[in-house]
Parts: C-alpha cells; structure tokens; sequence
C-alpha cells in the first residue's frame, strides 16, 4: 500500500540533507562534516520532538534507513566536483520543501498523539525548524529562525494552523498536509523573492 506520510518524511529528509551537505561544502568541510552537517539538519528537528513527546526509540533509530541514505548521499556531495558550482543560495528551495514537509509531520504526529492544537503547532515548528539550527549554528552562521531579515518560524506556525483548520473544515487528512505543506513552502519562496520580513531595520534621519 502507497504510504505517503513515509513518502514526504523521505523527500523533508532529501531535502534537508541536501540543504546542509550544500553549506557543508561551502566551508570546505571533510566527508565527515558533510554527514554530520546533513544528518543533523536532515534528523535534528524530528529527534528534538520525540524527546520533547518521550516517543522512544527515536524515530531515525527504527528507520536507519534516513541515516543510511544520508550517509550515501554524503559521500556523493563529498567527491562528487560539481557539487562545488551549486551556488549556497540554491539551499532555499530544500531548505522550504524540508521546512513544510516536516512542520506539518511533527504537527500531524502531535495530534496524533491527543495533543492540543496549540501544543502540536509548537511541535511542529520545533520539528520543522530545529534542524535548520543546528545546521546554521555548526556552521558558524546566524539560524534563519533567529534573523530579522527572513520570515522563518512564523510561516511554518502559521502553516500549523491552516493545516488545523483545513482538517477540520475538509475532514480529509490527505488533503489538509497538502494545503498546509504547499503553504510554507510557497510562502518561503516568496518571502526571501520579495523581501517580506516582520520587521524594518528603522533608519536614522539626518
């Protein structure tokens, strides 16, 4: 049977790997700077939920096949040369796939567990952001989630609840992550295209 949680938690892994081994290779890191910054952008934000929610094993611990795969795919990014022309800023399209593939899981998996609506748009924040930290923070950059300049955190809330509503006003499932997921990834996009931010840096008139 087509499963298509484990399908988009596959494609939130691709893409949030790709992200870090991208920035990996950007600071001339080893093989094993690439895998470790690829694992932990790939698998960090979903590890921080499951001991948020005491949800044992880890969920990469009972699929070692997303390590597995990360590692592969670090070996690739690491000897393969013509990783080094990918510019840094072609991280944005994974990095806003992984951002709405794995806001509107670790939102789903919250529900799932009898969570508020409240509670689980926190978790899936936490999942959808927090791999993304660590990537920027192991790479000496300032997290995305914490930068004035970029809309970050607020979309993938606010992706959250639309999936909430979208669920409760459809009663598909299927289709409410869609919209939900579709959302953040969109509104990413066009935040850093058009230069959207919550707040200006105030000028000083002379």
């Amino acid at each position: 049977m087509f499963d298509i949680i484990y399908v988009l938690e596959m494609t939130g892994v691709i893409a949030f790997a790709i992200s870090g081994m991208l920035i990996a290779r950007s600071k001339n890191m080893d093989p094993v700077g690439v895998f470790t910054i690829g694992f932990v952008t790939a698998l960090g934000g979903g590890t921080l939920r499951d001991l948020m929610m005491d949800n044992h094993p880890l969920y990469w611990i009972k699929h070692q096949e997303q390590p597995i795969l990360i590692l592969c795919m670090a070996v690739v990014f690491s000897y393969w040369h013509r990783v080094e022309r990918i510019r840094e800023s072609r991280i944005l399209l994974p990095d806003a796939l992984g951002l709405g593939v794995f806001t509107i899981l670790g939102a789903q998996l919250a529900l799932d567990l009898d969570h508020s609506w409240f509670v689980a748009s926190l978790l899936g924040v936490m999942t959808g952001t927090f791999g993304g930290a660590l990537r920027d923070t192991f790479c000496n950059e300032v997290p995305l989630i914490f930068r004035k300049d970029q809309i970050y955190a607020s979309i993938s809330f606010a992706g959250c609840w639309l999936y909430f509503v979208c669920q409760w006003l459809l009663e598909s499932e299927s289709l409410a992550m869609t919209i939900g997921l579709l959302f953040i990834f969109i509104t990413r996009l066009l935040a850093v295209r058009f230069d959207i931010r919550l707040q200006r840096d105030r000028r000083t008139v002379q």
